[in-house]
């Protein structure tokens, strides 16, 4: 798995589709990713440089870096490029693909096309907190996804034009585009 990790993350984040993801007694098989380019990348987590929180996106590659934000989500991304090159590809929606009861009760109410649509949604069905930031996740090969589309990440202020969102082509499980909402003045 590691040495899917490695490399460029808009070079890893195409390659994840169709990819299995178990965590928690649950396994996903991914239909939308999005790239993060680290220093380069205003819209990066690890782009004014490393801090505590971001530290597990500066490597090894391979490993989940998780994150907490608006004060209620958990988010996961898989760390790519090599060590101390930090870069991210996050994890933005799956279908599950196996311990879909659990995923349920982790997920009421939901259909089973939302359960893991989404990246809060998607570590939720899967149990990821901020408990597994900087652990190897179990991600295998799955079915390699033939159409593939790609445009603007959701929801970033910065580099939000940058089209490094990549989706499997059609497939019900992946999130709708929303870009991010303007700020007030004052703000």
């Amino acid at each position: 798995m590691v040495d899917w990790a490695e490399g460029d993350p808009l070079e890893v984040a195409p390659r994840l589709l169709g990819a299995v993801l178990t965590h928690g007694g649950v396994s996903v098989r991914l239909t939308e990713v999005e790239a993060y380019a680290g220093p380069l990348d205003p819209g990066s987590h690890a782009y004014r440089g490393r801090t505590p929180r971001n530290a597990v996106m500066f490597g090894p590659p391979g490993r989940l870096y998780v994150y907490f934000v608006y004060g209620m989500h958990h988010c996961a991304n898989l760390v790519t490029g090599s060590d101390g090159d930090p870069g991210a590809v996050l994890l933005r929606a799956g279908e599950v693909v196996a311990g879909i009861d659990r995923a349920r009760s982790r997920r009421p109410g939901s259909s089973d096309r939302d359960l893991a649509r989404g990246p809060a949604r998607l570590c939720r069905a899967l149990g990821i907190d901020l408990g597994d930031n900087g652990v190897r996740p179990e991600l295998v090969p799955g079915e390699q996804v033939v159409q593939i589309s790609r445009g603007p990440r959701v929801g970033l202020r910065h580099a939000a034009d940058l089209p490094w969102r990549f989706w499997a082509t059609g497939d019900p499980t992946v999130s709708p585009y929303r870009p991010a909402a303007p700020r007030r003045a004052g703000r």
